[in-house]
């Protein structure tokens, strides 16, 4: 790689509860996802992001701290709530109603600069930087951002995650320009790039119109139930989806790809067992109700004695 990835990952952005029809409440937002499935894969992430000082607030750092994250990086925010969201479900894909002015608009930049230098003095900096474009609707959180960039010159893992109608077209572009690895989706692609929905050889003359633009050195493209292809300066690198036997909802299986991507650039695992573990983590959490899972178990494909 261009650049190191030694240290632990943070990871910037919303934490929020995910409501859906039958009125269960899931602890959910991408941030928050990745963070949680990198810890299950041993990489110790730093969440920096800010809750309510609410019920809501209170449960989700017990829940971190119950999977033994560390939660030196969640703020609680006394005039905003926690986060929510309201899913709705048709075939077993989500749409989303993102509530505006949550806790997670307002992450302080001083807390989370005093966490992040206090983080850079010991045995493990950071290592890279991930974040995607809700929590940076507010110029507030762009700013916090921008300054933790500047503090720590990490490398960014941009996983775009585009939700109407919380993005402008200049801010994504400055975000792309900036990124070292970006992962996105087949619709969110064509959407940056300017062209109408497309696939097969059409699709990846978009993805590389994109990796020439902006100097990547990795562009991840997931394709929901076509799986996903990878771009580098050296060619493209494809991969099949693993089967779900059944399907319960796809909420979360694109952090479950993020996450394991992330964790075979920190670990240095070869580009193609990457892409396939990725796709098989996206399927296994398709089998489950919400984004994220609490048995250490779903985590064991992951051991390096897999690459043996």
């Amino acid at each position: 790689m261009n650049k190191s990835t030694t240290g632990r990952p943070i990871i910037f952005g919303e934490v929020l509860f995910d409501h859906f029809p039958d009125g269960q409440s899931i602890l959910g937002g991408a941030p928050f996802n990745v963070a949680w499935h990198l810890q299950g894969l041993g990489c110790s992430p730093l969440l920096l992001s800010s809750v309510g000082s609410d019920t809501n607030g209170d449960n989700v750092n017990n829940t971190l701290r119950e999977w033994k994250m560390d939660v030196s990086g969640l703020q609680r925010c006394q005039n905003y709530p926690t986060g929510q969201v309201t899913v709705q479900l048709e075939n077993g894909q989500p749409s989303y109603h993102i509530v505006p002015d949550q806790a997670y608009d307002h992450i302080s930049n001083e807390e989370a600069l005093r966490v992040v230098k206090k983080m850079a003095t010991s045995s493990l900096p950071p290592s890279m930087i991930y974040h995607g474009s809700l929590a940076l609707r507010e110029p507030h959180c762009r700013k916090t951002l921008d300054i933790l960039l500047k503090e720590t010159n990490a490398p960014v893992f941009l996983d775009l995650n585009l939700r109407e109608p919380w993005w402008e077209s200049s801010f994504v572009e400055s975000m792309l320009k900036r990124a070292t690895w970006v992962k996105l989706n087949d619709e969110e692609l064509c959407e940056v790039t300017g062209h109408e929905m497309t696939d097969g050889p059409g699709l990846q003359h978009h993805a590389k119109e994109l990796l020439t633009l902006c100097g990547f050195e990795r562009l991840i493209v997931t394709r929901g139930e076509r799986g996903a292809f990878v771009l580098t300066a050296d060619g493209i690198i494809e991969g099949s989806p693993a089967p779900v036997d059944q399907l319960v909802d796809t909420v979360g299986a694109g952090d479950a790809f993020c996450a394991v991507t992330m964790a075979g650039l920190l670990q240095d695992w070869p580009a193609q067992v990457t892409l396939d573990r990725a796709l098989a983590f996206a399927s296994a959490i398709c089998q489950q109700r919400g984004a994220t899972q609490n048995n250490p178990v779903l985590y064991n494909m992951f051991e390096e004695t897999t690459l043996k």
